[in-house]
């Protein structure tokens, strides 16, 4: 009589352990199909861009390559990260090749995207998503760009936006302890041409 109370007491914990596994299963599907299919938000605005006037500058166009511009943003994002369990980085071929991971729930996934750098008037730039994948997970590419934003720290002057599948590189509004002002007028990365205007305003030479 008693084995019979101890087995129906061992089959009712494995019952309970069993629902509750499944219910736990089920939970973490829920949650990453609502992931999956929450609504990628469309109201990301751009920073505005107030030149200085030419009168009271000087601005002179110096021209790169490739190489020595990854170097650049490479040694940024490094110092951007330091101290992060975050991890990417940018190789320039012949588009903008972002490399890194980003979290899904306890783990990690690779993360790659290809961008075409597009040159604004006003000398920002726009990366324009080319292709994009994370790991092998069949996800949206506006839901891939939104995690994107959400998980890689990036600077105050770089904006994704998934609704238009682009990252919005405001080189204009970056902070330069020499308050120089920086602006791009040319990338071309198949003819490894890269041209970037710089702007010395008079007052950080004292003259008024």
């Amino acid at each position: 009589m008693t084995d019979r109370k101890e087995r129906r007491k061992i089959k009712s914990k494995w019952k309970k352990l069993f629902f509750g596994l499944l219910v736990l299963n089920i939970a973490v599907v829920i949650i990453f199909l609502a992931l999956i299919f929450w609504p990628v938000p469309d109201n990301v605005s751009y920073p505005e861009n107030e030149a200085t006037p030419q009168d009271e500058s000087s601005e002179f166009v110096v021209r790169t390559t490739k190489q020595n511009l990854n170097d650049l943003v490479n040694a940024y994002t490094e110092q951007l990260l330091e101290g992060t369990r975050h991890q990417y980085r940018i190789e320039l071929d012949e588009d903008v090749h972002l490399i890194g991971e980003l979290p899904v729930f306890s783990s990690t996934v690779p993360l790659s995207a290809h961008l075409e750098p597009l040159v604004q008037e006003n000398g920002d730039i726009i990366l324009k998503q080319k292709s994009i994948s994370i790991g092998l997970l069949e996800l949206p590419n506006k839901k891939i760009m939104e995690y994107i934003g959400k998980y890689l720290p990036m600077p105050d002057w770089v904006t994704v936006n998934p609704a238009e599948e682009e990252i919005y590189v405001a080189v204009t509004e970056m902070d330069i302890r020499s308050n120089f002002e920086v602006g791009v007028e040319h990338i071309d990365l198949e003819a490894n041409n890269l041209a970037f205007r710089i702007r010395i305003p008079y007052r950080t030479l004292g003259i008024d």
